[in-house]
């Protein structure tokens, strides 16, 4: 499985991949299926110049996608982080995929320009905590109880990573 920026017609699987999580509950903190026309939105603001968008790919097709993202947009003293954000097929969780498209993104985030990476993830997601910490990724800091989805109250954790 070959790791390559991703493409317009990418979106789709890369919709249907994040409203997986969406639907499993406590791997983001979106309650309802994001639209594609949501999706293009987000898509288009990341420049694959300056935020890009990667996924995980063979041929049969796209097995999961990592972005690095802005942190703050717009804060000088913040251009160098970049949010990590990152998320697997469930037909294709626990075949290393996670495990490549974080690699690949601390590999290559110094070449945008990027010395330090963010998550922003909630304590409900032990696989998520498990793949970033492998990393070398450390917790930064806590909101503690602030989301709430299906009537459970959930951290909103911070891990960064210095590279």
């Amino acid at each position: 499985m070959g790791i390559r920026l991703a493409r317009q017609e990418d979106l789709p699987i890369i919709n249907e991949i994040y409203n997986q999580a969406v639907r499993q509950r406590f791997c983001t903190a979106h309650l309802e299926p994001v639209s594609m026309e949501e999706q293009e939105k987000w898509f288009t603001s990341h420049d694959p110049e300056s935020f890009p968008v990667f996924v995980a790919a063979n041929h049969q097709g796209v097995a999961g996608w990592v972005s690095l993202g802005p942190y703050r947009m717009g804060r000088q003293a913040l251009a160098h982080v970049a949010e990590v954000s990152y998320y697997v097929d469930e037909q294709h969780r626990g075949e290393g995929t996670g495990n490549r498209l974080m690699e690949h993104a601390i590999r290559v985030a110094s070449q945008f320009g990027f010395s330090v990476l963010i998550a922003i993830l909630l304590n409900k997601n032990p696989a998520s905590i498990g793949l970033l910490e492998k990393f070398g990724f450390e917790r930064w800091g806590a909101m503690p109880g602030i989301a709430l989805i299906d009537g459970q109250e959930a951290d909103h954790l911070y891990y960064g990573l210095k590279l």
